[in-house]
């Protein structure tokens, strides 16, 4: 991506502060071309310049967090060595870059991604040398589709009770509300509008009534 402009910069911050918008309220993506567990080591390389570089645009625009998808072993490599290279990726960015939070979405695990299980994400904050700058974000469509259902309040209990125990609430930093056109542990990531999907609306009414949330 190119540079920011200062004009740009100062245009973003003026809106954000006149529309009532904190940093605290704003997650940004990164760019879904980032492989943080790239299994070649070129691709590797230029994964971790460009998350860098995108740390460092959250930083331009006083934001303090960027969400990423965790990686791809691509099926060239097992999934603890993926796992472990993404969070030496995270690690060095988080030494270059001060004050921005690296926030890990779980994945639908389609195509090789890491991350589609709780104790993926739990290895990766294990794995993170500054916890006070790491958080997961989670994807309504990502956890169904990856097998965990939040369908009815008896399974949404039980998902939400497995993150917590192997992960914990202490480390939600946001979500992405999505319903689903795949079906229950079919790791297709399809998103869909909200109750027009496999999902419904009952999970998100949950979602919102969670005090937790």
């Amino acid at each position: 991506a190119r540079p920011l402009k200062e004009q740009e910069i100062a245009d973003f911050k003026n809106n954000c502060r006149s529309h009532g918008y904190s940093p605290a309220v704003i997650l940004p993506h990164d760019s879904y071309l980032i492989n943080l567990g790239n299994p070649d080591p070129k691709g590797l390389e230029r994964s971790r310049t460009a998350f860098i570089k995108e740390m460092r645009r959250c930083r331009q625009l006083g934001l303090t967090a960027l969400n990423l998808h965790p990686g791809s072993h691509k099926k060239m490599i097992g999934e603890t060595e993926c796992l472990d290279r993404v969070a030496e990726s995270l690690n060095r960015a988080l030494e270059e870059v001060e004050g921005v939070t690296a926030v890990i979405e779980n994945t639908g695990g389609m195509g090789g991604q890491v991350g589609h299980r709780f104790e993926h994400l739990a290895h990766l904050i294990e794995k993170i040398r500054d916890k006070d700058r790491v958080g997961i974000c989670l994807d309504t469509c990502h956890l169904f589709v990856a097998g965990y259902d939040i369908r009815t309040p008896k399974a949404y209990q039980k998902t939400m009770d497995e993150f917590d125990r192997i992960v914990g609430f202490h480390y939600l930093r946001g979500m992405h509300l999505n319903d689903s056109r795949g079906e229950l542990g079919s790791r297709r990531d399809r998103h869909h509008s909200l109750g027009r999907g496999e999902l419904g609306w009952e999970p998100f009414r949950m979602i919102m009534e969670d005090p937790r949330m």
